[in-house]
């Protein structure tokens, strides 16, 4: 066997990093259309589940550190997607709500995302698709501790 015929070696590193490249680059292709990033269209969903919340509560949600999301949720007010409204009852805090932008577009965007989930895990049986995602569950956690 030559150089170029050898196989990689076992990465799962690797092989995390190149399913991702390709689960994301699709998804980005979808969204392209409505100049949504998929960083984007995860804070609209973070939104839709729980309104009002604060860009701290986002981040947690998201598990997003607080720099990376501060830019994002600029842009996005900047392009009419979310609202930033200061708390009535305390004006320091300010809340984040989808626009009307957002929300004309919210079953369509869910739809968008559903079926992308979708035709990422077509191969797999349901049991794996279940399996798979709490693996991805797992590996979210231990990289929190």
């Amino acid at each position: 066997m030559n150089k170029t015929t050898k196989p990689m070696p076992d990465c799962t590193i690797f092989l995390l990093a190149k399913a991702y490249q390709r689960a994301h680059g699709r998804f980005k292709e979808v969204l392209k259309p409505y100049g949504l990033t998929n960083l984007q269209h995860l804070v609209l969903e973070g939104l839709w589940y729980e309104s009002g919340q604060t860009a701290a509560e986002l981040g947690k949600l998201l598990v997003m550190d607080k720099a990376t999301l501060s830019g994002v949720l600029d842009r996005m007010s900047d392009a009419g997607w979310i609202e930033k409204r200061r708390d009535p009852e305390d004006r320091r805090v300010v809340r984040l709500f989808t626009a009307a932008r957002a929300d004309d577009q919210k079953a369509e965007l869910i739809e968008l995302r559903r079926k992308a989930n979708q035709d990422l895990l077509a191969g797999f049986s349901a049991e794996e698709q279940v399996l798979l995602k709490r693996m991805l569950m797992d590996l979210m956690e231990l990289g929190a501790a």
